[in-house]
């Protein structure tokens, strides 16, 4: 598999498609890079040769991708935590930070609730029992 970035991508997937797997680049980032690096996007990676590959390693080395990318993704976050902003206190308690609703909903980010009023006392002893297991295990 040839890599990129530090990331294997796809062999048989379309080299658009196959950069897509590194993080931070998209459907936007992947024209702009293989129209700098002059190779087209419809060619399969394992097709590509040695020569094109390089061109486009040397356009994605001037991005900042991966690691790079995540280290200042985490930093954001943790100023704004160290702020007190509204958008760093709702990272801090796991809510989302852009404004959606809660009530319903934000089942991704709130995980999974369970309806206390329909259970009987031996599915909550059991459903509390797992929770604490959950949370020892963490």
């Amino acid at each position: 598999m040839p890599r990129v970035a530090g990331i294997d991508i796809p062999e048989k997937k379309k080299l658009e498609f196959s950069l897509r797997y590194i993080y931070g680049i998209g459907p936007t980032n992947v024209k702009e890079i293989l129209m700098k690096a002059g190779v087209s996007g419809d060619i399969r990676v394992n097709a590509l040769s040695a020569e094109d590959l390089g061109k486009v390693q040397k356009v994605v080395e001037g991005m900042k991708v991966e690691g790079d990318l995540r280290k200042e993704v985490a930093q954001n976050i943790s100023r704004l935590r160290e702020i007190g902003s509204y958008r760093g206190s709702r990272h801090a308690k796991g809510l989302p930070a852009r404004g959606q609703r809660t009530r319903t909903n934000a089942r991704t980010k709130r995980g999974k609730r369970v309806t206390i009023g329909a259970l009987k006392k031996e599915v909550m002893a059991k459903t509390e029992a797992a929770k604490t297991e959950k949370e020892a295990k963490s």
